[in-house]
């Protein structure tokens, strides 16, 4: 994430009863490619994107930068979790100087449904609340995406506004430490 300020990246792995958030390696990069390139998880993200384009570009060690965890079960990638600033221009915003933190998320189809998904990001936004305290964070999603709608009142996200972006429907919620997660 850019403007971390003092937070030291990455931090070490961090443990939930399940699942471990990690720094990516490159055991990952097919996981990587695979949540890029899935219909499914690319649903509410513009469709998915070409394998040959994917295959090319997807560094061989992915996703390897501040503010991107990778979920692990039992040893094995099903997820990404991240915390980028937002973009000034989109819209969106809780603070008048905007950049927010936004907590973003992509798990691979077989791994819905089990809970891993608010699991991780409850972890993932502990973790934020005690690196940077009092620092809001806020979440994007279609409003037809119910997966993710559950998933935002299930950590505590309320919702701030709604708004017409990439022609549908955005829900945009905000989440600070003092709101209960997972």
């Amino acid at each position: 994430m850019t403007g971390l300020g003092p937070v030291a990246w990455p931090p070490a792995p961090i443990g939930t009863e399940r699942l471990v958030l990690r720094e990516s390696e490159a055991r990952d990069r097919a996981v990587f490619i695979e949540l890029f390139t899935s219909p499914e998880v690319r649903t509410y993200l513009g469709g998915p994107r070409s394998r040959d384009e994917l295959e090319h570009a997807v560094p061989e060690v992915p996703g390897r930068r501040p503010g991107l965890f990778v979920i692990d079960l039992d040893g094995a990638m099903i997820g990404t979790i991240t915390l980028d600033r937002r973009d000034a221009e989109r819209p969106g915003h809780v603070r008048p100087d905007a950049g927010e933190a936004e907590l973003g998320y992509l798990f691979l189809p077989e791994a819905w449904g089990c809970g891993y998904a608010a699991e991780a990001c409850a972890a993932a936004l502990a973790w934020f609340a005690d690196v940077l305290p009092g620092e809001p964070v806020v979440l994007c999603t279609q409003t037809a995406n119910d997966r993710s709608m559950r998933l935002a009142a299930k950590l505590g996200f309320t919702e701030a506004e709604r708004f017409e972006e990439y022609g549908a429907e955005q829900w945009f919620g905000v989440w600070s430490a003092g709101t209960p997660s997972g």
